[in-house]
């Protein structure tokens, strides 16, 4: 999987990649609001991101608080900062935190569709982050 994201990374222009990036940024920024979380600002040099595919970002607040945030194709969701020391490690834990919540939907029982569809996808996407914290070439500096 993770070769394919590599080729497919490649093909995009420096201003889709750059128009993807922001959109991602906003899309991260919004969704912590949603949550109450007003971000101050990124760190930059921490966050990684791998157009058309995932974003994760290092947002903190003035409240001196810092937390990851993971968009892109696939839910955007957000941890405290304390659960991974870096992007990488934090890929890793929304991977197992997904497979965990889609485990979860699983045993409860659930009939509806919807949310049958979202524990697939959360699984689908689980296995392809967990593909990404496992690709070498993608974390050497």
């Amino acid at each position: 999987m993770s070769e394919s994201l590599t080729q497919n990374n490649a093909e995009i222009s420096d201003a889709e990649r750059t128009e993807w990036v922001r959109t991602q940024f906003q899309k991260a920024n919004e969704y912590l609001a949603t949550k109450g979380i007003i971000p101050d600002n990124v760190a930059v040099s921490e966050s990684r991101y791998l157009p058309p595919y995932v974003a994760i970002w290092k947002l903190n607040t003035r409240e001196k608080k810092s937390f990851w945030v993971i968009s892109g194709d696939l839910p955007t969701d957000h941890m405290a900062i304390g659960a991974a020391p870096n992007a990488r490690e934090a890929i890793r834990a929304f991977a197992l935190h997904w497979q965990l919540k889609a485990e979860q939907i699983i045993q409860a029982g659930v009939s509806d569709k919807t949310q049958q569809d979202f524990a697939n996808l959360l699984v689908a996407r689980a296995h392809g982050l967990y593909d990404l914290f496992d690709d070498e070439q993608l974390w050497q500096s």
